[in-house]
């Protein structure tokens, strides 16, 4: 008999190879602002949702990359206001240069996409919304200032309404 061997097969896809390295790879990637799929098409990285199995079972990894996701959300805002205090770029004209509109308006373009995707991931930071029924994080509160005189006039009132309206009625 030859002593041949077969080789295995290969599983398809990405294998699963959680370390605390790649783990802190991902978190420090997250904090500066990259996303989670962009990051995981690196070739060393692991599928996205292979990265939300791991999520769901080490609830310690979950919350360092909620962390990482909200240091990266602010670190997109520090991009935008970077952005849009450069330098426009200008047109050659013949009174001299003058800001290419074009140019301003892709700005202007890309710093709304950023807001709008920051709000839409973590609209109680980024988002437009004013409060104005309580909720849970905010509960409506009222505060009444009733003086004893107050009070007693308006029982008072009361008791007077309510004998007139047995009066009437009798």
């Amino acid at each position: 008999m030859d002593n041949v061997t077969t080789p295995q097969k290969r599983r398809p896809g990405r294998p699963s190879k959680y370390t605390p390295e790649l783990a802190d790879e991902i978190c420090q990637r997250l904090s500066n602002g990259e996303p989670l799929r962009q990051i995981c098409r690196d070739e060393h990285m692991p599928a996205w949702q292979k990265i939300y199995e791991w999520m769901h079972k080490d609830p310690d990894l979950s919350g360092a990359i909620a962390h990482a996701r909200d240091q990266g959300g602010d670190a997109i805002a520090e991009d935008i206001l970077k952005e849009i205090n450069q330098e426009p770029e200008r047109i050659l004209s013949e009174g001299g240069g003058r800001v290419d509109p074009g140019y301003v308006q892709l700005v202007k373009m890309r710093a709304e996409i950023k807001l709008k995707l920051l709000a839409k991931w973590n609209p109680k930071k980024y988002g437009d919304r004013t409060v104005i029924a309580g909720d849970k994080d905010n509960p409506l509160q009222s505060e009444v200032v009733l003086t004893a005189k107050d009070a007693m006039d308006t029982i008072v009132q009361h008791l007077q309404l309510k004998k007139q309206n047995a009066n009437a009625g009798a």
